[in-house]
């Protein structure tokens, strides 16, 4: 009888062991997961206005400032600023992406034929366009997506409050900082990141 509760008692603690050890191997494994590595704005081509593809990959080197735009918004005359800035720095491997979407308020009714008209008759925008998409929801592009995704841009998670709120990328295609809508193109810190 003593045998059998010997015998009994080591496979108990036979087998608590052995949990113990895939237990151990176990966290081991989490502990030396390689994290994500951070992903850059370069993976995406997107189309503009005109229906043409646009590959981000074309402006590696350059810093970059991604608007979300709309044309019936108290904050649309940002668009004389912002290509006001787009002139004055294009030169110096600056460039602006605008993206008009429809989210806030329906201020961004119109075609892509529609609003290319708009910002040319109205601002003269020069700056390259994208076709309309959606910068939150369900349905949120895939660009904005990175925009707004800590676990993608490697920075931090935002949420576009409104029209023309401002994402700064650097000359890596990383994201650098997020700018409030209200903020002018014209101000500061947009400026002063440009020129640094």
């Amino acid at each position: 009888m003593k045998k059998i509760i010997s015998l009994l008692a080591v496979t108990v603690l036979l087998g608590s062991c052995k949990n113990q050890a895939q237990n151990n191997t176990q966290s081991t494994l989490i502990e030396t997961t390689i994290p994500m590595e951070k992903q850059t704005i370069y993976q995406f081509k997107v189309t503009d206005l005109n229906g043409n593809q646009f590959d981000f990959a074309t402006l590696e080197g350059k810093k970059i400032l991604v608007v979300n735009t709309a044309s019936k918004c108290g904050l649309t005359p940002q668009y004389k600023d912002l290509e006001a800035v787009y002139e004055k720095y294009k030169s110096k491997k600056f460039v602006i992406i605008g993206f008009p979407a429809n989210n806030f308020a329906s201020q961004e009714p119109g075609t892509d034929k529609e609003i290319g008209a708009f910002c040319q008759q109205n601002y003269g925008v020069t700056f390259p366009m994208m076709s309309k998409v959606s910068v939150k929801g369900s349905d949120m592009s895939a660009v904005y997506q990175f925009l707004t995704q800590k676990s993608k841009n490697g920075l931090q998670d935002s949420e576009v409050e409104w029209n023309f709120q401002k994402y700064l990328i650097n000359e890596k295609g990383e994201l650098d900082k997020v700018i409030s809508p209200r903020t002018l193109p014209t101000d500061a810190s947009i400026v002063d990141w440009i020129t640094k």
